[in-house]
C-alpha cells in the first residue's frame, strides 16, 4: 500500500471553507446557548434584575451581535441542508458542490441583510 506524505496546509476551496465555517458557527451557537441560559437565569433573581439585564442588552453593539447570530443560524441551517443533500442526494458532483456552496452563501447573505435591517432599525 502506498503512503502519501502528510499535507502541510489545507487547500482553500469552496467545500473546505463551508466545512470550516460550519464548525465555527456550530461552536458559536453552542456558546450563545450557554450565554442565553445565563441571561435567562437572571429571572430567578427577580424582575428588577431581568429588566436591568435587558436594558443592558438593548444597546447597538448587542443588536450587531444579534445580526451575527442571525447570520450564524442561517449559514449553519443552509449548510446543514447542503450536507444532507451531499450525503443522501445527488450533490456530490464537483460542479454541484461549488454551486450549492455559493447558494448557501447567497441565501445567508440576502436573508442576513433583510433580517439585519429589521434588527438594527426595526
Amino acid at each position: 500500500m502506498k503512503a502519501y506524505p502528510p499535507r502541510k496546509h489545507y487547500r482553500w476551496h469552496a467545500g473546505f471553507i463551508a466545512w470550516l465555517l460550519h464548525r465555527i458557527t456550530g461552536v458559536a451557537l453552542a456558546l450563545y446557548l450557554m450565554i442565553h441560559i445565563v441571561i435567562i437565569s437572571s429571572l430567578a433573581r427577580g424582575p428588577e434584575s431581568f429588566d436591568a439585564t435587558m436594558k443592558f442588552l438593548h444597546g447597538f453593539v448587542f443588536r450587531l451581535l444579534e445580526v451575527g447570530l442571525l447570520a450564524a443560524v442561517l449559514f449553519h441551517t443552509f449548510n446543514g441542508v447542503r450536507i444532507v443533500l451531499l450525503d443522501y442526494g445527488n450533490a456530490a458532483q464537483k460542479e454541484l458542490i461549488v454551486r450549492y456552496v455559493i447558494a448557501v452563501f447567497v441565501l445567508t447573505g440576502v436573508l442576513t441583510v433583510a433580517g439585519g435591517i429589521g434588527i438594527l432599525w426595526g
